[in-house]
């Protein structure tokens, strides 16, 4: 298994990456990174920038597990806005293979304006889906050219709001480049929030052969009128990291698990979390 990093003091332009900072992302016991790159336009950031990038990171023994698909709309019935969201997926695959990227993580987008990820009831309908299988079938071919997946999030409050949804559209679509970034966070519920361990392992059952990535995310149920699942920082909560690491080791032993919702300042015992964790499974950390 091989443990990364996402957010924190990571910047939004590739050109701050620096050797220090690789460094530093060794030193905290991680060996790969997920970075967004937010003022980085995949539509016209040049070969030259992303070269440099690569250099950086091999040079000082980091791998680029992730590079952000940029959140477009895949889903909208607009046909306009739906292949203008494709165009950058595209051009975010093609720009994530310059960087030395393993994948990509993307979600299918949301309905609703404020957001990707916020709720809308057209997210969850046959049109929907249906929109988001053609979107990824125009995106598989830019995946494979560029030797990086398009690794799908998924989450309750858009269109892939299940393992069972996920796979069905990942089996549709039919591409090995087009698979699974597993959340350990989006897909829990009120109904098995204190029971995760068993929910992590039915998604594993029904998903397991097209995930390639995990983001290892915690969350726990507050003490509210209304029902609300707070997500954050590993160990905070009440997420089974035992049974996500042994779920994972199992699919791949060179698969990523990459830490999300931590701050920099959480990030020394997260990182002290995952390596107790995968120390009491016999898990082997990759270094490289």
């Amino acid at each position: 298994m091989r443990l990364g990093m996402s957010g924190c003091f990571l910047p939004d332009d590739m050109d701050a990456v620096t050797p220090e900072m690789c460094g530093r992302v060794r030193q905290l016991g991680f060996s790969g990174i997920f970075t967004r790159f937010r003022r980085n336009n995949p539509n016209d950031t040049p070969k030259a920038k992303a070269d440099r990038l690569r250099q950086v990171l091999a040079d000082n023994g980091v791998r680029l597990y992730q590079a952000t698909g940029f959140w477009q709309n895949l889903v909208t019935p607009d046909e306009t806005l739906r292949r203008e969201g494709v165009k950058t997926v595209q051009a975010a695959l093609r720009l994530a293979g310059w960087m030395g990227a393993r994948g990509i993580d993307t979600g299918p987008g949301s309905m609703n304006t404020a957001g990707p990820w916020f709720p809308h009831p057209d997210n969850w309908t046959t049109v929907s889906r249906a929109q988001l299988v053609k979107s990824l079938k125009e995106c598989a071919h830019a995946a494979e050219d560029s030797g990086v997946y398009l690794s799908l999030e998924g989450h309750q409050l858009v269109v892939l709001e299940s393992a069972e949804v996920t796979r069905d559209i990942l089996a549709e679509v039919n591409s090995p480049w087009v698979r699974s970034d597993y959340d350990s966070a989006n897909w829990i519920t009120r109904e098995t929030v204190y029971n995760t361990g068993a929910a992590v392992n039915h998604h594993f059952d029904v998903l397991g052969k097209y995930i390639v990535s995990c983001h290892a995310k915690d969350i726990w149920i507050e003490n509210r009128l209304a029902l609300h699942l707070h997500d954050g920082c590993p160990g905070k909560g009440l997420m089974d990291f035992r049974t996500l690491f042994r779920r994972m080791e199992a699919l791949d032993s060179s698969y990523p698990v990459i830490a999300e919702g931590n701050t920099t300042d959480e990030l020394p015992q997260v990182s002290a979390l995952f390596h107790t964790v995968a120390d009491e499974l016999g898990i082997k950390l990759l270094e490289n």
